[in-house]
């Protein structure tokens, strides 16, 4: 079994691995830190998993996913992300995810995650099940204005909330400073927000950036 690991950092590439390990010990685990080695290795080899950073530099996770998915329809992707798994496991695996883990609880949810997507499941926690049965019955959307927002409006929201300029946003997400200005004005008319501290407002009270 090949299991590919994607994250720019490398003590959680290096954990991850011996976790999986555990579970696995005959794996071949091998591991790339942004989202280019990402798709060259898709592109190039058979996996039967990904296990993918939400946020490296330059393209997305949310990207990446993007890409695997035209690339290799049936392979499993887990997404991993610091932020909370409530907020933002229904996106990832609308977007076509097999499952998505908080990095908090990685030791305590990983062998179970890893059962279920090899099996051919999905893998959220009981909470984000809930959110993602309203999103299904369309409350998703009346309850949480942000969940309109396209993966790269999101991309954006999220460099603007964490205080980023759209020039550094720009050079993130390899766009144009003009292109992520126009996506800004989108974001906050979605939103009815009218300047960035009120957007930073809003991710806190939605508990969707923990870290700040």
């Amino acid at each position: 079994m090949k299991i590919l690991i994607a994250d720019d950092h490398a003590v959680v590439r290096k954990g991850l691995k011996l976790l999986i390990l555990e579970s696995y010990p005959h794996a071949q685990v091998e591991e790339v830190a942004n989202t280019e080695a990402l798709l060259s290795e898709v592109v190039t080899k058979d996996w039967q998993l990904v296990i993918c950073d939400m946020n490296m530099p330059g393209r997305s996770g949310l990207d990446a996913l993007s890409q695997i998915r035209q690339i290799a329809p049936q392979l499993p992707v887990l997404i991993m992300s610091v932020y909370p798994q409530e907020q933002y496991a229904v996106r990832v695996i609308k977007a076509g995810a097999s499952g998505y883990l908080g990095k908090d609880s990685l030791h305590e949810e990983l062998p179970a995650a890893l059962r279920q997507v090899l099996k051919g499941k999905k893998y959220i926690s009981a909470e984000a099940a809930e959110k993602l049965a309203d999103a299904v019955q369309g409350k998703s959307q009346q309850d949480a204005p942000h969940e309109s927002l396209s993966d790269r409006e999101f991309d954006v929201f999220k460099g603007l909330a964490a205080g980023k300029s759209v020039s550094e946003i720009a050079d993130q997400l390899s766009l144009g400073v003009t292109t992520v200005s126009t996506y800004r004005s989108r974001i906050l008319q979605k939103l009815q927000l009218t300047n960035n501290a009120a957007l930073i407002k809003y991710a806190l009270e939605h508990r969707l950036f923990d870290q700040l």
